[in-house]
């Protein structure tokens, strides 16, 4: 019997979830699934310049495991970008931010909206 895949930590879901070109197709072919957590790879490692290390301690996930999904993602987007399909962000295995950890700075997570609204 497999070993059941551990939760990702995911600071908050992406605004948008599909990308691509304007002109796409409709055929299944022509969309690829990004999984949240995958997503979430990209916004640390490439947005907010984290090593795979750093990325896999927010992640509560191994730095392989990380090196292994960030790998994918970025196969994901080339894909998307070169052969102009639609990219969909969804599903996966992940736990959303609840905002405890001392390092959250999503913006989108419940201890900071709670910010927002109190004004802090």
């Amino acid at each position: 019997m497999p070993r059941p895949r551990k939760w990702r930590k995911v600071c908050c879901m992406p605004e948008s979830n599909r990308f691509g070109p304007l002109n796409a197709k409709s055929d299944r072919d022509s969309i690829i699934v990004m999984t949240i957590d995958e997503y979430e790879t990209i916004r640390l490692i490439d947005l907010q310049g984290f090593t795979q290390e750093e990325c896999a301690e927010r992640m509560d996930i191994a730095r392989t495991t990380v090196q292994r999904i960030y790998n994918d993602a970025r196969k994901k987007v080339a894909d998307s970008l070169v052969n102009g399909k639609v990219l969909r962000i969804e599903g996966g295995d992940y736990q959303l931010c609840d905002g405890r950890e001392e390092y959250c700075d999503c913006g989108g997570c419940i201890k900071h909206r709670r910010r927002i609204v109190h004004g802090q």
